[in-house]
Formats: structure tokens, sequence, C-alpha cells
């Protein structure tokens, strides 16, 4: 089993920065794709980024493309998501999600283990 707690949200306002880190502990933790989501209010989980198990390819949701950056630490088995130009829609909970496969994944159901998530606040 595969333990993900994620660190570093909290209230920012808008311009601003955050980073976000997702700690991996348990079984072996490599290979493994990894990826980070968010849910709104009222809203369904949505893909933000996602990351390869070597860091070698990356992927973005259009609508943090740009601003967020996603990398990984193996040495560490930490993942990072540094948010910048952060807007007030991006107000979320933040999710990160792994799984055991080679590739770079979108979809939710391509998840095997969840954290407990970290909310992103932003200010108008």
């Amino acid at each position: 089993q595969v333990q993900l707690v994620e660190s570093g949200g909290g209230l920012v306002q808008a311009g601003g920065s955050l980073r976000l880190s997702c700690a991996a502990s348990g079984r072996p933790f490599s290979p493994s794709a990894m990826g980070w989501f968010r849910q709104a209010p009222g809203k369904e989980r949505e893909f933000a980024a996602a990351i390869t198990w070597n860091g070698g390819s990356t992927d973005y949701a259009d609508s943090v493309k740009g601003r967020f950056t996603i990398s990984r630490d193996n040495a560490k088995n930490t993942i990072y998501l540094q948010m910048n130009s952060l807007k007030p829609e991006d107000t979320a909970v933040y999710y990160c999600a792994a799984q055991r496969k080679y590739g770079i994944y979108r979809l939710r159901v391509d998840y095997d283990y969840w954290g407990q998530g970290t909310q992103v606040t932003v200010s108008s």
C-alpha cells in the first residue's frame, strides 16, 4: 500500500504563488506515474498536471498550462506543484495521485492511490 500526504496549501492573493508537495510512503515507489487533481466546491474533481515516473514527460490541463509546473524528486519520494500567477478560479482542494505504471495519465480512473488533499484558496 502507498500513502500520499499533500502539504503546502493555504490562502494567497491573486497573482501570488504556492508550492504544493506530495510525499509518498509505503511500498517501493518507483516506477509510478503521478498527477495532481483539484476539486472546487460543487464541481467534479479535475485533472491539473501529470508526470511520468522519471520526470521525463509532463502534461497539463489547458487551464493551468504556463502557470503551474509539476516536478518530482524520486530520491525523496516526493512530487511538487509550483503554482504561479494564481487566480481565484484556482481555488480548490488539490489532491495528488499515483499509480504503478509507466506513461502519463489524465483520467482519475487510471490512478490507484490518492492523498487526502490540501486546500488552496486564492482571494481576489
